[in-house]
């Protein structure tokens, strides 16, 4: 059990302040916990201890641990924050106050609060990240006393702890903590593969102690031979969970994981590093692209080191890191290591830069207004491994693999991005497809006349790019949407001998302004063009009672439209569910009845008169009839739940029972048939018209399949 003395002797060991706040903290914390319980059924003030220790093990500053200590005060309602204010110090207050904030983010919730919640997370964090080591460390203590917890808990919360706070330990640097994490939530969410792993690893522990024992030698030979005296040479298992990712990823057995041992090497001096990782490769032959230099290109976190690997004794691979003494604690510790709230500690240029990455990254985040993309950047953010180039003047940019160009672009700036037409790496001209590979130096081209394309948004990886070419597409759309609002607002007030002009002269703008909703005469304009404001809609507020047309007068011609739908009701869908739209929110948007697309389709939106966004095929017949300036890129959204109507024209053998066939054919895909309609042709062949829902161009397509495996059919296909 822990115990306050244990916590005061760690803290004491490199902390040379006055401890009493933390004695004061805890006899607190017993007073007002006194016979709660943690949900692993242990006292809570245990809980709290083991949290204040792992944060004094970190030598994190008193505030911090005590904060550790009284981290359940809040969320437990024993105390107020003025009362922790009062007692303990404004720092401590805050930090308790965001920890409670975040504590409660439940990963696995609802979209909405789900990405509310970790915008919370990450605000916190950026305002003190003291406040995310709090909840890192309590949400170490929680796993390691999980197996006491109903299965549901621990499910719970080994998903959330795999998903988000692991994560968060890599992106702060914390190797150990990320470790143990990752292992512990590997336990719970897989526990047949977490067993049989650790069985089979323990039943090899001698030879690989043995194996460890032979490279030790080597090592030790190799570095005298070159006047090399190493600070440390170690040798650790993987954790558990590496090797299993690395048995999914590659698809292969446990006896073919070579490298279940990773090696490392402390030196003295940078020199030695360069020094060591050359009597390595001169012994034993390094594994090409695995060749990793973070020591003249750090990671974000700070994190530096030389990386190899080498095929070693019995053609086993061996995985080994090189270091100085102040880059492995670095690298063991991430951000606490450079602790900027340490008495006497100034702060270095490289805690500056980690900060600011951080702050940068939750500003980036804030702008991300739709919730999907917001968790899809989270996830960009948090879990795909990085590359590390450089621009032509050495500066390093860290970008997830698979990085392109344009990534790279909009990394530098919003405006290298959009100007953005070419690329030279390592000196050689590439497509902007071209992914990035580690130290690769990457100069950017750019033309006053390039902009964004649609198609970026394919192969971009990062959500910061992502991010400002759908912003610059936005905007695009906004301004074809703002001069058709126009022309249909001038159409209509010519009716009426008025124009917007008059309108804006007279005053009488700003009550319909009012009446529709609109802070500015653009915005009503855009949300004419959109169809946001229909033409009724617009007559009724634009247009005074007096000048309105009376009945029966004729309206000046429009634009080619699609035939109305059979039922309107049916055809409208839910554009923020199913279709992405580039361009203002709050469009009207219905799916054309002509071709009837599905999600799956290649589909155009059409800018109709007053009446939203009809959506059509790319192929659509009445579509290509129309003005082409009025066409707009849509996409189907990756999450489709509505069904859609799609025509089948089936021509088939008119002979007996051939209707019961067809409709038991679709009814067994699960295809809902909506009208029917059968006709005999002139040389005796069954014709059908059959209009089905079906939830996307993939089920379509079965449905069809399956109707030309029929043997008495001879044709089938979309009307």
């Amino acid at each position: 059990m822990p115990e306050l003395q244990g916590l005061l002797t760690t803290a004491s060991s490199y902390l040379e302040v006055d401890l009493s706040p933390l004695t004061r903290a805890h006899g607190f914390i017993q007073e007002r916990h006194d016979g709660t319980l943690h949900p692993s059924g242990e006292p809570f003030v245990n809980h709290l201890l083991a949290v204040a220790t792992t944060l004094a093990s970190m030598k994190l500053d008193l505030d911090t641990i005590v904060a550790g200590l009284l981290s359940a005060s809040l969320d437990e309602g024993v105390a107020t924050p003025k009362e922790l204010e009062e007692k303990f110090g404004k720092d401590v207050a805050n930090i308790v106050n965001g920890a409670t904030r975040i504590t409660n983010v439940q990963y696995n919730s609802e979209l909405i609060d789900q990405a509310e919640n970790i915008r919370k997370l990450f605000l916190a964090m950026s305002a003190d990240i003291r406040v995310i080591l709090v909840r890192l460390a309590d949400c170490l203590q929680d796993m390691v006393t999980l197996s006491s917890s109903p299965r549901e808990r621990q499910r719970r919360l080994a998903r959330e702890t795999m998903d988000l706070y692991a994560p968060l330990a890599s992106r702060l640097g914390i190797d150990w903590m990320k470790r143990d994490l990752e292992d512990m939530a590997f336990q719970y969410l897989f526990p047949v593969e977490y067993a049989d792993i650790s069985s089979r690893l323990e039943s090899t522990l001698k030879q690989r102690e043995a194996y460890v024992e032979e490279v030790f030698g080597i090592i030790q030979e190799k570095l005298k031979e070159n006047n090399i005296t190493p600070l440390r040479v170690l040798g650790r298992p993987k954790h558990l969970y590496s090797i299993y990712r690395k048995l999914v990823v590659q698809n292969i057995p446990l006896d073919r994981v070579y490298d279940k041992v990773a090696f490392r090497i402390i030196v003295n001096t940078v020199n030695e590093c360069y020094e060591t990782l050359g009597a390595i490769h001169a012994n034993w032959q390094p594994v090409p692209g695995r060749i990793k230099d973070f020591i003249s290109a750090p990671k974000a976190n700070n994190y530096q080191s030389l990386h190899t690997t080498v095929i070693g004794p019995h053609d086993h691979f061996i995985e080994i890191q090189i270091r100085t003494e102040e880059m492995d604690r670095v690298a063991q510790e991430g951000v606490a290591a450079h602790w900027a709230y340490k008495a006497g500690q100034r702060i270095t240029s490289r805690d500056v830069r980690m900060l600011r990455d951080i702050k940068k990254l939750v500003r980036s985040l804030q702008e991300v207004v739709d919730h999907r993309e917001f968790l899809e950047m989270v996830h960009g953010e948090l879990f795909q491994p990085g590359v590390f180039a450089l621009t032509p003047t050495g500066e390093v940019k860290e970008l997830p693999r698979g990085s392109t160009p344009i990534d790279f672009a909009y990394s530098i700036h919003t405006e290298v991005g959009n100007h953005c037409s070419g690329a030279r790496v390592n000196g050689q001209l590439v497509t902007l497809k071209t992914a990035l590979q580690h130290g690769d130096i990457v100069e950017i081209i750019t033309q006053k006349n390039q902009s964004p394309k649609r198609a970026w948004l394919q192969f971009v990886k990062t959500s910061r790019a992502r991010n400002r070419i759908r912003q610059w597409l936005r905007g695009e759309e906004k301004e074809k949407f703002l001069i058709l609002g126009r022309e249909i607002c001038e159409r209509e007030l010519k009716k009426h001998d008025t124009t917007l002009k008059k309108l804006v002269k007279g005053g009488q703008i700003r009550l319909m302004l009012k009446k529709l909703g609109c802070n500015t005469l653009d915005d009503m304009l855009v949300k004419v063009g959109s169809g946001a404001i229909t033409v009724h809609h617009l007559l009724e507020a634009l247009v005074p009672e007096e000048l309105r047309a009376p009945e029966g007068k004729a309206s000046a011609p429009e634009l080619p439209e699609q035939p109305a739908p059979v039922e309107p009701q049916r055809a409208m869908l839910d554009s923020r569910e199913v279709i992405d739209i580039d361009g203002v929110n709050d469009m009207l948007v219905r799916v054309s009845q002509c071709c009837k697309p599905v999600p799956g389709d290649d589909i155009v939106g059409f800018i109709t008169t007053g009446r939203g966004i009809s959506i059509h095929k790319k192929d659509c017949a009445n579509l290509r009839s129309t003005d082409p300036r009025r066409w707009l890129a849509v996409n189907w959204s990756g999450a489709v739940k509505t069904l859609h109507r799609s025509q089948l024209l089936i021509r088939a053998e008119n002979r007996r029972n051939i209707l019961a066939d067809i409709t038991s054919t679709i009814s067994h895909d699960d295809a809902q048939i909506v009208s029917f309609n059968a006709r005999t042709t002139p040389d005796n062949l069954a014709e059908l018209d059959v209009v089905v829902e079906v939830s996307d161009l993939r089920h379509l397509q079965v449905v069809q399949q399956h109707l030309m495996q029929m043997p008495a059919i001879i044709e089938v296909h979309r009307r």
